[in-house]
C-alpha cells in the first residue's frame, strides 16, 4: 500500500466529500462516491497526474454524473418520492461556507431544485457556485468547451432563479426569532398568526413520515398552516408513529434554521424554513428514517438546547 498516495488522498476527502453531496444530494451515496474514487486513484499510474487534486475532481465528479444518468437513480428521482438527506449544522460535508452562493448550495430548497437540472448541469453549477472553479477548469473536469460550461451556467441559474427569489435572506439571529414566533403559534392554535408568517408564494414539501409514496407538496399560505397546525396537533396515533412523544429543539439543518424532533436522543423527523423578508417563504419536513441516518450519527456527538417543545 503507498503511503503517500493514501495521505495524498486523505487530504482531498473532506472536499470530494462535500462535492460529492451537493451533486447527489444524499451523503450515503457521496460516501460511496469518496470510496469508488480512493478505489480509483489507488489503482492509477500516478505518475502520470499532474495535478492530484483535479484528477480526483475529475473523477469523482464523473462518478456522480454516472450515478445521476442510472436507471435505478432516475426511477427514484423521478417517482417523486426523492429528497435530499438532510445534515446537522457543523457537518463537515457542509463545507465550504464561506460566501453566501456556498451556504445556500446545501440548502434543502436548492438541493431540491437541483433536480430540475441535467446533470451536467448541475455539476456546472455546483463547480462554479460552490467551489468557485473557473469554467476553463469546469470543461476540463467534464470535458465539454468553456463557451458550453458557461451556457450550462447560465441555464441553471436562470431555472433555479425563476423558482427561487434570493433577495430578503435573514440572518440567523433573525430567522431563528420567526421560526420561534412561528411554532409558537402552530402549538397555539393560531391559525391567523399562522398565516400572516407565511409569504404569498410558501410552498411545504414533505416525505409523509416515509409512508407516501410520492413528496406531498402543499401551496397557498391557508394550506400550508393547516398542514403545520395538523402536524403540531398531538394524537395517539402519531405517537405510535414515531414511537413515543418526542420533544422538539431548535436548530440548524443544511445552513437553515429547523425544527428537530427527538426521542430518546433519536431524531425521528425534522422541518427546515427558508425565510425570507421577515416570513417564512419554505418549509421541507423529513421523517423516513433511512434519509435521518448520518443526521442521528451527529447527534449523538452533539449537545443540544434546552427543546422549545417538553411535552407533546
Amino acid at each position: 500500500m503507498d503511503e503517500a498516495a493514501i495521505e495524498r488522498f486523505e487530504a482531498s476527502r473532506a472536499r470530494l466529500a462535500s462535492l460529492a453531496y451537493r451533486l447527489l444530494g444524499s451523503a450515503a451515496d457521496a460516501e460511496d462516491a469518496v470510496q469508488d474514487t480512493f478505489l480509483r486513484w489507488l489503482a492509477a499510474d500516478r505518475e502520470r497526474v499532474d495535478t492530484p487534486e483535479a484528477w480526483l475532481t475529475k473523477v469523482i465528479t464523473h462518478l456522480c454524473i454516472d450515478r445521476l444518468r442510472s436507471a435505478r437513480a432516475r426511477h427514484e428521482r423521478t417517482a417523486g418520492a426523492w429528497l435530499p438527506e438532510p445534515l446537522l449544522e457543523g457537518d463537515p460535508m457542509l463545507d465550504p461556507a464561506d460566501t453566501f452562493e456556498q451556504r445556500e448550495s446545501v440548502s434543502l430548497a436548492v438541493l431540491t431544485l437541483l433536480e430540475h437540472l441535467s446533470p451536467v448541469q448541475r455539476a456546472v453549477y455546483v463547480l462554479r457556485e460552490a467551489f468557485s472553479y473557473p469554467h476553463a477548469e469546469i470543461a476540463e473536469i467534464l470535458d465539454i468547451s468553456s463557451s458550453a460550461s458557461q451556457q450550462h451556467a447560465h441555464r441553471a441559474r436562470t431555472r433555479l432563479t425563476a423558482e427561487r427569489r434570493r433577495d430578503g435572506q435573514a440572518d440567523p439571529a433573525s430567522a431563528r426569532r420567526i421560526v420561534e414566533e412561528f411554532i409558537a403559534a402552530a402549538t397555539s392554535g393560531r391559525t391567523e398568526r399562522l398565516v400572516a408568517l407565511l409569504t404569498e408564494d410558501v410552498t411545504a414539501i414533505s416525505d409523509g413520515a416515509g409512508l407516501a409514496r410520492r413528496t406531498l407538496r402543499y401551496e397557498t399560505r391557508e394550506r400550508v398552516a393547516t398542514y403545520v397546525r395538523a402536524g403540531f396537533t398531538p394524537t395517539p396515533a402519531k405517537r405510535r408513529l414515531a414511537g413515543g412523544s418526542p420533544v422538539f429543539h431548535l436548530g440548524r439543518i443544511n445552513r437553515s434554521p429547523a425544527v428537530i424532533a427527538v426521542i430518546d436522543h433519536r431524531i425521528v423527523g425534522i422541518v427546515t424554513f427558508d425565510v425570507r423578508e421577515g416570513r417564512i417563504a419554505a418549509l421541507h419536513g423529513i421523517a423516513a428514517t433511512d434519509r435521518l441516518t448520518r443526521l442521528n450519527e451527529t447527534w449523538r456527538q452533539h449537545e443540544p438546547h434546552t427543546p422549545v417543545i417538553n411535552v407533546w
